[in-house]
C-alpha cells in the first residue's frame, strides 16, 4: 500500500512530475489527501508510542516528528510548505499542522543522529535523487527536537564504534531520567 501511495504522490506533485510542476504550485487534491492520511498514520503510531511511554516502557524509535525544516518532509508535515489555492487542501494542511504541533510538544529524552555523507547515502539508496539526498543531509543539522540532547554520530567510523557510542549514550540517558 505504501508504495502505491508513494507513486500516487510522486505522480501528482511538482517534485515528481514536471508537467504538474508547470501548472500547479502544490499537490493535487488526491495527492494531498494521501499525504494527509500518511500524517494520520504517523499520529496514531505516535499516540501508541506515548501510551507505552506513560506506562513506564522505554521507547527507542528510529523516527520522531519534526517541523523545523518543513520542505524536507523528513518526519514532518507534507502539506505545510506549499501555499494552496484549493480550500480542501488548505483545510487538510491546517489539520496536519495541528497534528504535528501536538506531536512536537513532547521532547525526546535523547536523539541519536547518524550523520551520513552524500556519497554513502547515495550508495545505500541509489533509487533516490542525489540532489534530494544532498538537500536532506544539509538540513539534518537544523533539526532541533525541542532542545532534546542530541548525540551526533559519524557514519564513516567503524560500525562497532558507532554502535558503542550509541549504546553508551542510551545507557547514560536511562540512568539519568
Amino acid at each position: 500500500m505504501g508504495k502505491a501511495i508513494g507513486r500516487l504522490i510522486a505522480a501528482n506533485s511538482p517534485r515528481g512530475n514536471q508537467k504538474h510542476a508547470q501548472i500547479s504550485s502544490g499537490p493535487s487534491t488526491l495527492a494531498a489527501f494521501a499525504i494527509f492520511l500518511l500524517s494520520i498514520r504517523r499520529y496514531r503510531r505516535y499516540q501508541k508510542m506515548m501510551k507505552l511511554r506513560r506506562q513506564g516502557i522505554t521507547i527507542v524509535a528510529d523516527r520522531f516528528p519534526q517541523i523545523a525544516v518543513a520542505n524536507m518532509k523528513i518526519d514532518g508535515p507534507g502539506l505545510l510548505a506549499v501555499k494552496h489555492g484549493n480550500g480542501l487542501i488548505r483545510f487538510l494542511a491546517a489539520r496536519e499542522k495541528k497534528l504535528y504541533d501536538y506531536m512536537i510538544s513532547y521532547r525526546p529524552d535523547l536523539v541519536v543522529r547518524l550523520n551520513v555523507d552524500v556519497e554513502t547515502a547515495f550508495a545505500r539508496k541509489p533509487d533516490h535523487r542525489y540532489e534530494s539526498l544532498a538537500l536532506k543531509i544539509a538540513n539534518v543539522p537544523k533539526l532541533e527536537y525541542q532542545g532534546a540532547p542530541i548525540l551526533d554520530l559519524d557514519s564513516r567510523l567503524p560500525l562497532e564504534e558507532v554502535i558503542a557510542q550509541a549504546k553508551a549514550a542510551v545507557s547514560r540517558s536511562l540512568a539519568n531520567p
